[in-house]
């Protein structure tokens, strides 16, 4: 894929350019900039509640373990309904689906709200309102997902993944830098009632977007049609390769529930927002600098490397005991987990059939979300048994290891090349006859 910027005169210039996102999506699509900034909005606020939900766990319980079992009452959500969540979203309109479960989403803010105003608010709605945002969350991500090769073209989908990836960390950024100081001096409810407030203005910019029909040749969604997605997945073993690395590389290695834990062993308490802050600082400086990323091809060993330094960062924060280093550790591996994920997005908008692909974006969403969550239960157990700055270094080690495993594994992942793949060839030439055709 080239470069969509225009072409520079002098050094400087063409080097910056060269650097800077690439904006052909943003401009050529109004859709696209409607959920972008209807997600840049709400992720702010989802930030927000990330913070506040294990801050408000480790102030009720003081368990590390508690803090951890967050992401094991998100799991079984997760997995039953992002794969029916993909088949809904090859069978249904898009847009509707990504609609009802922002409504949901605001409907749990306030649910968090009214139980944080209690005099003493309760444990079980945390589990609770946990569980359900991750069923929301399993069912939209797949219509959103697969909603983007639609309204952006096929050419420009490395770069709306890398400004998709932008929306995201800044968000990340500002949400969690801003919910350390409101937790801290406004309270918890007002952390929630931001992340409410987010929600409704998202739902407006959502419903100007056009509708986006089911494809003629979708299937209807039952086991079936699930199962037909699974063994799509499974014939493509790059695919599968982008799955497993990031699994490994979420499971050992992401440290988000002791790291109120760590400021506290730190003795900077302060430094928490910050912490939760630093991994989408990283992933933002990449985005921000995301201009290369239209020029790669090779998309597989990109994955591979990202995931082996995201693992060397995360056990360097583990190892270094000054709170500024861990804060530079975290956000290095932020930027590499977003090389990781500009890559993999990729690849999937590059060579997925649009009739399948809302059940493959339900096998990415378990591969991108399930780690996350079983990460957490590991990070909680490990910290519990052998301490917070063990779990947080033997992670980065074994997600190290793992990757570099899975590399020797997979030759197909590592020989992947988005010019020649026959996948991608055949699918960017049946864009083109649609385009031609003025469908």
């Amino acid at each position: 894929m080239t470069d969509h910027a225009p072409a520079a005169t002098g050094t400087s210039p063409s080097g910056l350019r060269a650097l800077l996102p690439d904006l052909a999506p943003w401009r050529h699509s109004r859709d696209f900039r409607r959920l972008w900034v209807a997600g840049l909005i709400s992720n702010f606020g989802s930030f927000l509640t990330l913070v506040a939900l294990p801050v408000q766990m480790k102030e009720l319980t003081g368990s590390a373990a508690a803090v951890g079992a967050i992401g094991a009452v998100e799991l079984v959500p997760l997995v039953v309904f992002g794969l029916y969540g993909g088949a809904l979203a090859d069978a249904l309109d898009k847009r509707l689906l990504i609609l009802w479960t922002e409504v949901g989403q605001g409907v749990l803010s306030a649910a968090l709200l009214a139980d944080a105003l209690l005099p003493r608010p309760a444990v079980w709605p945390l589990y609770a309102v946990a569980a359900l945002s991750s069923a929301l969350t399993a069912v939209q991500r797949p219509a959103l997902d697969s909603l983007w090769p639609r309204i952006v073209a096929h050419e420009h989908l490395t770069a709306a993944t890398s400004l998709n990836s932008l929306r995201w960390t800044l968000g990340g950024v500002a949400g969690p830098a801003v919910a350390g100081v409101v937790v801290a001096f406004a309270g918890l409810p007002t952390a929630y009632a931001a992340d409410l407030a987010t929600f409704a203005v998202s739902v407006l910019l959502v419903v100007r977007i056009a509708a986006q029909p089911a494809s003629r040749e979708a299937a209807r969604p039952s086991l079936a049609s699930i199962a037909e997605g699974a063994r799509y997945a499974w014939s493509r073993k790059e695919l599968l390769g982008t799955y497993a690395v990031d699994l490994a590389a979420m499971f050992l290695a992401m440290p988000l529930a002791v790291l109120p834990f760590l400021a506290d062993e730190l003795h900077a308490r302060w430094s928490l927002g910050l912490m939760y802050a630093a991994l989408p600082l990283g992933s933002l400086l990449v985005s921000l600098a995301g201009g290369w990323t239209s020029r790669v091809h090779r998309h597989g060993r990109a994955v591979v490397l990202a995931a082996l330094s995201w693992g060397v960062a995360v056990a360097a924060a583990g190892v270094v005991g000054d709170v500024w280093l861990v804060l530079l550790c975290l956000t290095v591996a932020g930027g590499c987990d977003m090389v990781s994920g500009i890559f993999r997005g990729a690849m999937w908008n590059q060579t997925i059939p649009d009739e399948l692909r809302g059940r493959l974006a339900g096998i990415e969403l378990l591969s991108y979300s399930v780690g996350p969550q079983l990460g957490q239960v590991r990070s909680g157990g490990v910290a519990a048994w052998a301490g917070v700055r063990a779990s947080v270094w033997s992670g980065g080690l074994l997600c190290a290891g793992a990757v570099g495993l899975l590399a020797l594994c997979l030759p197909r992942l590592m020989t992947y090349d988005a010019r020649t793949d026959e996948h991608a060839v055949r699918l960017r030439e049946t864009r083109a006859a649609a385009v031609r055709a003025g469908v």
